[in-house]
C-alpha cells in the first residue's frame, strides 16, 4: 500500500476556497495564471505522496460554473515547431489536446490567444485551423521594450494594441502548453483593457512550487530547482515579503526580479497595487496540507536523483548542456545524497556485470527488490516486469507464465514481417502475450491481476529504455531511471 504524506482532500478544499476569496477582492473578475501542469502533474505527486496528478483539475471542477479557460500560445513557438519533450508533441498540437481534455471534463474553453504574433505563416495556418473548429482566436503583439519600459507597455501603444479578449465568467484560468507562452503578459494586457472598460479586474498566480511556507532548503523546494535546472530557476527568500510583513517566504528568482516592474504596471493599471510582494500574488495552500514531513522529504530527495538521471539522458541525446547536470549535482551535495541512495541502481549494475548484458532492477512499494536480465525471448525490462508480477502474486520464480511457443511466433512476425532487428519482446508485447495466455492459464490470470500493485514502484535500467518500455512503465505508475548509454552503438 502506498504511503501518504499529503492530504489531497484538504488541499482541494483549501485551494478552491482561497481562489474564491481572491475573486471576491477584484470586482468579481480574476485572471488566474496557472503555472506548471494543470493536469498530469506527476512531479507534484512524486514529491508530495498523496497529491493526485489531476488535483488541480479536480479543484477547478469545484469552480466549474464560474471558470473559463483561456489558452495562451507563443506564435514564435508555433513557427519554431517547439514541442513538449514529455509528450513528444508540438505546442500547437498540445493546445488542441488541452481543449479536448477540458471539453471532455465539461469545462468552458472561451478562446485561444496567440502571443508575440507577427503574422508568422504557421501561426496564420493554426488560426485558421482553430477557427474551423469553432474556437475564438485573439492576437497579442510583441511590445518593444518589454518588460522594462513601463510607460510604453501600459499605454495604447503597448497593451492597447492587443486585441481585447471577450470573457464571460468571473474566474479566467490562463494556461498554456508550456513555459514562455506569455501567460502573465496576457493577464496584464487583459487587466489594462478591463480597467479601461470600468471593470476592476484582478490578477493572481497559481503555482505549486516552490512552496512559499516551507524552508528555503526543504527537499520539496530543492526538488523544484532540480526540475527546472534547465530554466535557471533558483529558489530564494522573498525580500519584499520579509520587508512588508516580517515573515520569511520562499519564491524564485524570476518572480522576485520582475516584481518591481510588475508592481509599477499594476499601479499604472489599477492606481494601487494590491500586492506588496511576489508571494502575495500566489494562491498556494500546498504547504498547509503536508501530513508526514519525513516521508515528503525522502520522496523529494528521490526525485532529485531521478532528475539527475533524466538530465544525464538528455545530455546523451544532445538535448541539454552538461551545465544542467552540474547544477543538479550541486543540489545533491546540498541534500547530502548520491545515486547510491536510489536502491535499484546497485542491483541493476551488479546483474549487468554478472551477465554481461543489459539488466533492470525494480523496487516494489513494500521495498522488495526484483531483477530482470536480457534473454533470448525478452529484454531486461520485460523480464523484470514478469518477475515482479510473480513476486506480487506469490508465484514461484520457476513457473513459466508465457510459453516459448507463444513468444516465438511473435518474434518471427517482428523480424520477418515488421522489419525489426530486435526479436526480443518489449513490455507491451509481453503484457499482450500474458493477457492472451491468461484466458486459459489461471496462473497467468493471477499475474495479470497484480498489475495495479506496481504503482509507486521504482525501476533502474543499465541502458536507455525504448520509448515503448518507458511509456508502459509510466502508465503502470512506475518511476524509471536509466544509465545514459545505449544497448548498442
Amino acid at each position: 500500500m502506498l504511503k501518504v504524506g499529503f492530504d489531497n482532500d484538504k488541499y482541494l478544499e483549501m485551494q478552491s476556497a482561497k481562489i474564491l476569496e481572491r475573486v471576491s477582492l477584484f470586482d468579481n473578475k480574476l485572471y488566474l495564471e496557472f503555472g506548471g501542469k494543470l493536469f498530469d502533474d506527476y512531479h507534484a505527486s512524486r514529491v508530495l505522496p498523496g497529491f493526485e496528478p489531476d488535483s488541480k483539475l479536480k479543484m477547478l471542477s469545484q469552480l466549474k460554473d464560474q471558470a473559463e479557460i483561456l489558452i495562451a500560445i507563443n506564435a514564435g513557438d508555433i513557427e519554431k515547431n517547439k514541442y513538449r519533450a514529455d509528450l513528444g508533441i508540438t505546442y500547437d498540437a498540445e493546445v488542441l489536446r488541452l481543449i479536448d481534455i477540458f471539453r471532455a471534463k465539461d469545462f468552458y474553453v472561451g478562446s485561444v490567444v496567440l502571443t508575440q504574433y507577427a503574422s508568422q505563416a504557421s501561426a496564420e495556418a493554426f488560426i485558421k485551423r482553430l477557427e474551423m473548429l469553432g474556437i475564438k482566436v485573439y492576437k497579442h503583439y510583441n511590445i518593444e521594450g518589454y518588460p522594462s519600459e513601463v510607460d510604453k507597455i501600459v499605454s495604447e501603444e503597448g497593451y492597447g494594441k492587443n486585441e481585447y479578449i471577450v470573457t464571460t465568467r468571473p474566474l479566467i484560468v490562463v494556461t498554456a502548453p508550456g513555459p514562455g507562452s506569455g501567460k502573465m503578459a496576457t493577464c496584464l494586457s487583459q487587466l489594462y483593457h478591463e480597467h479601461k472598460r470600468g471593470v476592476k479586474a484582478g490578477y493572481a498566480k497559481y503555482e505549486t512550487f516552490p512552496v512559499w511556507n516551507l524552508p528555503l532548503n526543504h527537499p520539496v523546494n530543492i526538488a523544484y530547482e532540480a526540475a527546472t535546472a534547465d530554466l535557471n530557476d533558483i529558489n530564494m527568500l522573498d525580500p519584499f515579503h520579509l520587508e512588508a510583513y516580517g515573515v520569511t517566504a520562499v519564491n524564485y528568482n524570476r518572480d522576485v526580479e520582475i516584481f518591481p516592474v510588475l508592481r509599477e504596471m499594476l499601479e499604472r493599471i489599477m492606481e494601487n497595487s494590491p500586492y506588496k510582494s511576489p508571494t502575495d500574488m500566489g494562491v498556494n495552500m500546498a504547504g498547509n496540507c503536508i501530513i508526514d514531513d519525513e516521508l515528503v522529504r525522502e520522496a523529494s530527495k528521490q526525485e532529485i536523483i531521478r532528475r539527475y538521471y533524466a538530465a544525464l539522458l538528455q545530455v546523451r541525446k544532445g538535448m541539454l548542456g552538461k551545465d544542467v547536470v552540474s547544477k543538479i549535482e550541486i543540489l545533491m551535495r546540498k541534500m547530502n545524497i548520491s545515486i547510491a541512495d536510489r536502491v535499484v541502481v546497485k542491483p541493476a549494475l551488479e546483474l549487468e556485470a554478472a551477465t554481461g548484458g543489459p539488466s533492470c532492477a525494480l523496487e516494489l512499494p513494500d521495498g522488495t527488490i526484483v531483477t530482470g536480465k536480457t534473454g533470448k525471448l525478452m529484454g531486461a525490462s520485460a523480464a523484470v516486469l514478469l518477475n515482479s508480477l510473480k513476486v506480487l502474486g506469490g508465484i514461484s520464480a520457476d513457473v513459466e507464465l508465457i510459453s516459448s511457443t507463444v513468444i516465438e511466433p511473435i518474434q518471427q512476425l517482428k523480424v520477418n514481417h515488421m522489419g525489426s532487428v530486435n526479436p526480443r519482446l518489449h513490455t507491451d508485447e509481453i503484457l499482450l502475450s500474458l493477457s492472451v495466455t491468461a484466458v486459459t492459464n489461471p496462473t497467468a490470470k493471477l499475474a495479470m491481476q497484480q498489475l495495479s500493485k506496481l504503482k509507486g514502484s521504482q525501476l533502474h535500467s543499465t541502458v536507455i529504455l525504448s520509448h515503448v518500455d518507458t511509456k508502459v512503465f509510466k502508465k503502470l505508475g512506475v518511476d524509471v531511471t536509466c544509465e545514459p548509454k545505449k544497448q548498442s552503438n
